[in-house]
């Protein structure tokens, strides 16, 4: 059975990806800020006979993140797909937003994608297979002035994506984006659900038909 590690378990768009993932043969390891609400939603997964068990991790300590990997990889064993699914976003206009802000940011929605794609490639590497999927957002094509600092951040792990593409697919491994240019709402077009369906698409691509960015809008 594949492990796939979701990091971000929350209850919109991580749950939607567990549960999707989960529903195609997939065990998942989901990794959040408190232990409790990993926990929590590994339950309701467990109600739709999905296996998963949680992990706690601040994405912003990179230490603390890889002794996770390293946590659930023995307990698991390797991840076969991986999905970064965190983001934060502070709204403020770039000439207020502080410099310091900015880069606390970054290392939520562009380091930390890195490092978890790192804990995983030497596992994908060995098998010579593997997925790494991680969610975008529209303010990477079209830049919003309250959005500055999230903007940034997803061009920036768009780009990320791009480059580990690059460099992992001759290896067998596929890197894509999935580029959500809209808001994420239940019974909308941008439903959690609706949105997992692509990343899920993305992972059954067959070698020679990758895509490295679906841009959902």
């Amino acid at each position: 059975m594949e492990l796939c590690t979701i990091v971000g378990a929350g209850e919109g768009m991580g749950l939607a990806l567990a549960h999707r993932f989960g529903q195609g043969g997939a065990r998942i390891a989901l990794i959040g800020r408190q232990q409790s609400h990993a926990d929590e939603l590994a339950a309701q997964l467990a109600k739709s006979n999905v296996r998963a068990t949680g992990y706690e991790a601040d994405v912003s300590n990179f230490g603390v993140l890889e002794a996770t990997f390293e946590r659930l990889h023995k307990e698991l064993g390797p991840t076969s797909i991986l999905i970064y699914n965190v983001a934060v976003f502070t709204p403020a206009l770039p000439s207020q937003l502080k410099a310091t802000q900015l880069v606390d940011d970054l290392k939520v929605n562009v380091v930390g994608a890195l490092v978890a794609a790192q804990c995983v490639i030497p596992g994908m590497k060995t098998a010579k297979r593997g997925t790494i999927l991680i969610t975008g957002g529209g303010s990477a094509l079209e830049p919003f002035p309250m959005g500055a600092s999230l903007g940034a951040g997803k061009a920036a792990v768009r780009n990320l994506s791009g480059a580990l593409a690059g460099e992992l697919e001759p290896l067998g491994i596929h890197v894509a984006t999935v580029t959500i240019a809209g808001a994420i709402a239940v019974g909308t077009h941008f439903a959690p659900t609706k949105i997992a369906d692509e990343f899920w698409r993305l992972h059954q691509q067959p070698a020679g038909q990758w895509q490295r960015e679906v841009v959902y809008k």
